[in-house]
């Protein structure tokens, strides 16, 4: 059997998008029991209110929603259990000094499949205010209305 290759999404956070400024992302990887890949590979997950944290050295993704393999038994894993994240020290280093300045979190952006892997994609972030968020909103729509006239006109 060929090996898997190329990026397989399974699910993306568009809402950190939104309520975040994302300063700086990492790739991690993902330590998980046998259940949670199958269902993975089905593509169910939810990262909507997930985040992760260091402690002690080592990091931890909290929250996130990965249901339970229908077709497994008693062996299931729970579905908003904590998972440790694998990453280099270096990384690991920054990210708890980034975090510990204050303001800043860490936010699951994207979870896929990476070359068969499981992979996770967090952003170091900082919240945006009311106002940030209708700013950027603004922005949009004013890139949108620009692109919607230019196809307009080159017709």
């Amino acid at each position: 059997m060929p090996r898997e290759t190329g990026r397989k999404a399974i699910a993306q956070n568009k809402r950190a998008w939104h309520d975040y400024h994302i300063e700086e992302t990492f790739e991690a990887g993902l330590v998980l029991q046998g259940t949670e890949v199958k269902s993975l590979r089905l593509g169910r997950a939810s990262l909507v209110d997930g985040y992760a944290t260091i402690k002690d050295g080592e990091a931890w993704l909290i929250n996130v929603h990965i249901p339970e393999y229908t077709m497994g038994t008693w062996t299931n894993h729970a579905a908003r259990r904590t998972r440790k994240l694998l990453l280099h020290r270096k990384e690991l280093d920054k990210l708890a000094a980034k975090t510990k300045e204050g303001g800043l979190t860490l936010v699951p952006l994207a979870l896929y499949f990476k070359d068969g892997k499981a992979k996770i994609e967090i952003g170091l972030a900082k919240g945006k205010k009311d106002w940030d968020k209708r700013q950027t909103l603004a922005e949009q729509q004013a890139k949108r209305e620009m692109a919607r006239a230019l196809r307009y006109r080159n017709r």
